[in-house]
């Protein structure tokens, strides 16, 4: 089994910033694409980011986050990050990592999320 866990999300004001962590374990064996998604309340689920695990990773972001919002990988970690800058309230949302994972446990890929962690944007 595989488990994705986020960590820090919270409040923040308006032009501030904050910086999200994902860590995958378990019996993996390797991990391909990883990934940010947000929802806020009302809304689907929508891709902020991705980055894939070649080189320095080609990335991918959502036009509304683009020049604020920066996403990394660790790939020795398993990690993923998302540091977002100037943040604004429309950035209020529940925060998922998501990563395609090859386990060693069975073959093939499998698609994996977080639990989400909320960020709440606010004076």
């Amino acid at each position: 089994q595989v488990q994705l866990v986020e960590s820090g999300g919270g409040l923040v004001q308006p032009g501030g910033s904050l910086r999200l962590s994902c860590a995958a374990s378990g019996s993996i064996a390797s991990i391909g694409v990883m990934g940010w998604y947000r929802q806020a309340p009302g809304k689907q689920r929508e891709l902020v980011a991705t980055i894939t695990s070649s080189g320095s990773g080609s990335t991918n972001y959502a036009d509304s986050v683009k020049g604020r919002f920066t996403i990394s990988r660790d790939n020795g970690k398993n990690t993923v990050s998302l540091q977002m800058n100037s943040l604004n309230p429309e950035d209020t949302a529940v925060y998922y990592c998501n990563a395609n994972v090859r386990t060693a446990a069975r073959p093939g890929w499998y698609n994996y999320w977080g639990q989400g962690t909320q960020v709440t944007v606010s004076s």
